[in-house]
């Protein structure tokens, strides 16, 4: 990810009473307690409102295949990989994969579409799913992971790494870590709304004649939750990534290392009722609204509007008025051509008491190169100002 460096500051328009003062962070729910790792973060603000070791590495187990799931959703979103696509299985992987761990049973004889393997990936955990489409696709594992790597060095999660398209046990050689599992989320809810609809949240679902499950402990369950992934092996424990949304808020949370799946289950569903019921939000701007001007260099234009794609707020606990603080990050002046919808930079919210969140900002437009007309207006606005 980017370091954004230089700093805007921003006036914020909220009356605060004179006895505020700093917010004290309400207490997690006791049920998150026995588990080793743990992390919610409000999306909206990027504000951690709970965390245990969210730096530490741990093994995902089936958690893993999020990252399959987005590098599909990264190349049906550039149109290289069609969703009716049909995949045929290797009699190698056959093999190895039928009837191991959880199964859609593919065999040789089948043409699943890569809309079959992505409900099979992220409904059922089928990790014969995970391979094949990784196998078809880019024409081996390795060829998969190196993907799957390149995709997490690109949303900066810089203490990850993947060796295996489904997280089946490969002697620690997949790792993540709770921060990290909370930038791949947040990139599949916002960069692919439709794909995330389309491939998370469901219960259950059929493939020929297979009927498929989900261990998803959260939806059906708590209001709003819709996905994500849950996983499991002997050395990772029971994991889960999980969110939920309402009334436009929308919450992320890990859980790794839980030593029973009921351990894992109760604490998701605290630890996300909690984060609605403790926290409450301030508006701060719409979706796509103008949040600054971030200064331009070579460009057919001196400004460009900085933009986020989700609703933004700050998060507080609730019934109190802390004060709030923004500031907008963004190396500059930013260097034309800039296409809209680019990252440039993140706005900082700082509530007084707890720690800082950041949101993602982007282009709110296109931003040419100058041509020699621009380069004149341009030079003589600099000599005069």
């Amino acid at each position: 990810m980017k370091s954004f460096s230089n700093i805007v500051k921003l006036a914020l328009a909220v009356t605060i009473p004179a006895s505020a003062s700093a917010a004290s962070i309400p207490a997690p729910p006791p049920q998150v307690a026995p588990i080793p790792v743990s992390l919610l973060v409000d999306l909206g603000s990027g504000q951690v409102l709970a965390q245990k070791h969210p730096d530490t590495p741990f093994l995902p187990a089936s958690v893993t295949k999020v990252m399959t799931a987005y590098v599909a959703f990264e190349e049906i979103g550039a149109g290289r990989l069609r969703m009716d696509r049909q995949f045929q299985e290797r009699p190698e992987t056959e093999k190895e994969w039928f009837a191991k761990g959880t199964n859609m049973y593919i065999t040789t004889k089948d043409r699943p579409t890569t809309r079959d393997l992505l409900h099979g990936i992220m409904t059922a955990s089928a990790n014969d799913a995970a391979v094949v489409l990784g196998e078809g696709y880019a024409g081996s594992v390795q060829g998969w992971a190196a993907k799957m790597n390149d995709a997490a060095r690109r949303l900066g999660m810089t203490r990850s790494h993947y060796n295996t398209p489904n997280g089946w046990m490969d002697e620690g050689n997949t790792y993540v870590t709770a921060s990290d599992l909370v930038r791949l989320a947040d990139a599949m809810i916002t960069r692919y709304p439709d794909l995330y609809r389309e491939f998370s949240g469901h219960k259950h679902w059929i493939w020929r004649d297979v009927h498929m499950r989900s261990h998803d402990p959260t939806v059906g369950v708590v209001p709003g939750a819709d996905g994500i992934k849950t996983g499991y092996t002997r050395e990772a424990g029971y994991n889960f990534l999980g969110t939920a949304e309402r009334g436009g808020r929308r919450l992320v949370m890990v859980l790794a290392g839980s030593p029973l799946p009921k351990v894992r289950d109760d604490a998701a569903k605290a630890l996300l009722e909690w984060g609605f019921a403790a926290w409450d939000t301030r508006h701060l701007f719409d979706q796509g609204q103008t949040i600054a001007q971030a200064k331009v260099q070579g460009g057919d234009a001196r400004s460009l509007p900085l933009v986020a794609n989700r609703e933004v707020h700050a998060t507080i606990p609730r019934g109190t008025q802390p004060g709030i603080t923004l500031a907008v990050h963004y190396s500059g002046p930013i260097k034309a051509p800039i296409r809209k919808g680019e990252q440039v930079g993140e706005l900082e919210i700082r509530v007084a008491g707890l720690a800082p969140g950041r949101v993602p900002l982007y282009a709110g437009r296109d931003v040419g190169t100058a041509g020699w007309l621009d380069r004149l207006l341009n030079g003589l606005i600099n000599l005069f100002t």
